[in-house]
C-alpha cells in the first residue's frame, strides 16, 4: 500500500482544484498525483462538506451545513496563519 499523503497536502491540492483556474488534469500533474486520486480527494471533501447530501428539508439543516462549511474554512485559514506566525517568529528568536 502506498504511503498516504499528509492531510495538509491534500487540503492544498483540493483548494487549488476548487479555484477552477486549471483543469483537474493540470492540477494533478502539477502536484504529482494521478487524476483519479484527485477526483477521489474531491469526492471525499464534498462528502465532508455535505455537498452530496440531499437538499435540506428545513432552513435549520441548510444553516447547519453552511455553518459547518464556514467552520472548516476558518479552521484552514487559522492553520495557515499559525504556520505563517511560526515561520516569521523563527527569524526573530535569539539563536
Amino acid at each position: 500500500m502506498p504511503t498516504p499523503y499528509p492531510k495538509e497536502f491534500r487540503r492544498d491540492v483540493v483548494a487549488v482544484a476548487r479555484q477552477g483556474d486549471q483543469s483537474r488534469a493540470q492540477v494533478a500533474r502539477n502536484f504529482g498525483i494521478s487524476e483519479s486520486c484527485l477526483a477521489r480527494w474531491l469526492r471525499i471533501d464534498d462528502r465532508e462538506d455535505g455537498a452530496d447530501a440531499a437538499p435540506a428539508t428545513t432552513a435549520d439543516e441548510a444553516e447547519v451545513r453552511e455553518l459547518r462549511r464556514r467552520n472548516k474554512q476558518l479552521e484552514q485559514e487559522n492553520e495557515i496563519l499559525r504556520r505563517a506566525t511560526a515561520y516569521f517568529a523563527r527569524d526573530t528568536l535569539p539563536k
